[in-house]
């Protein structure tokens, strides 16, 4: 019996180019369900992921396929799924760090409040975190959902298509760069989330810190921590309306920037 190629086995799957057009898509989606929002979610079985996967290959197949010529040689294939699978990993990086971002924040209001002290299991990654940490992060599913940041992933990576064709490969410096952005990203927009909360909880301890001096028989630490939870649960609630309107703006700039680098 002879030795089967890569090419012998694709071409009696049913046509050897439409079938390696599929895994080097499939590589391109791949990443989006360990790293992007929602679809790298816990809760969603692995199983359901990659049926998933596949489905969303398939569909975008014809349009990665459009116009281009695809190799059935081994190296070149291997070659390509490498290029494609990094090409996935900038794009849900990007979108990821938004999410990032506004967990962060909670945990920066956790460290100013108090909150760090008691740390819980957040239900969407299953890390430890205290409480604003745990709700921005439910919150941040909730209002990316609500503005249609699903809808944006799915326009963006086949957007992706356009600009990197299946058999294309991007400069892997703009690639560098903009994960290095995304990942700069995450702390700056983490801190005008939480500045309202860190603002109006540092008004707090310069306030508890004149009054020590005038009364310095008032037990401050007594009277200043449950003020403090209360300061910022307020806090928290007056800025959680602008939360949509910021989450809205920085999806399409993290969606505008991974695709510029592309």
């Amino acid at each position: 019996m002879n030795q089967l190629t890569l090419n012998h086995v694709l071409t009696a799957l049913g046509g050897g180019r439409s079938v390696t057009a599929f895994f080097l898509v499939l590589a391109r989606v791949s990443p989006l369900f360990a790293i992007a929002p929602i679809f790298s979610a816990k809760q969603m079985p692995i199983r359901v992921k990659g049926v998933v996967a596949v489905a969303l290959a398939i569909g975008l197949t014809g349009l990665a396929m459009h116009g281009e010529h695809v190799p059935t040689e081994p190296t070149q294939v291997a070659g390509l799924i490498v290029v494609n699978v990094l090409v996935g990993i900038l794009f849900s990086f990007a979108v990821a760090a938004l999410l990032a971002a506004v967990q962060t924040a909670g945990g920066i209001a956790d460290i100013v409040s108090g909150f760090s002290f008691g740390a819980t299991v957040d239900p969407v990654n299953g890390n430890p975190g205290g409480v604003f940490s745990e709700w921005y992060a439910m919150l941040g599913v909730m209002v990316f959902i609500a503005i249609g940041g699903d809808a944006w992933e799915m326009r963006g990576l086949a957007r992706t298509f356009t600009l990197v064709p299946l058999t294309k490969a991007p400069h892997i410096a703009s690639l560098a760069n903009a994960a290095e952005m995304s990942f700069a990203s995450i702390f700056t927009s983490a801190l005008e989330v939480a500045a309202p909360v860190v603002l109006a909880l540092m008004i707090t301890d310069v306030a508890f810190g004149m009054v020590s001096k005038v009364v310095p028989q008032m037990n401050v630490f007594s009277v200043a921590f449950p003020l403090k939870v209360g300061v910022s649960l307020l806090a928290v609630t007056a800025t959680l309306p602008f939360l949509g309107g910021w989450m809205s703006d920085q999806i399409y700039t993290s969606v505008a920037t991974a695709l510029h680098a592309l």
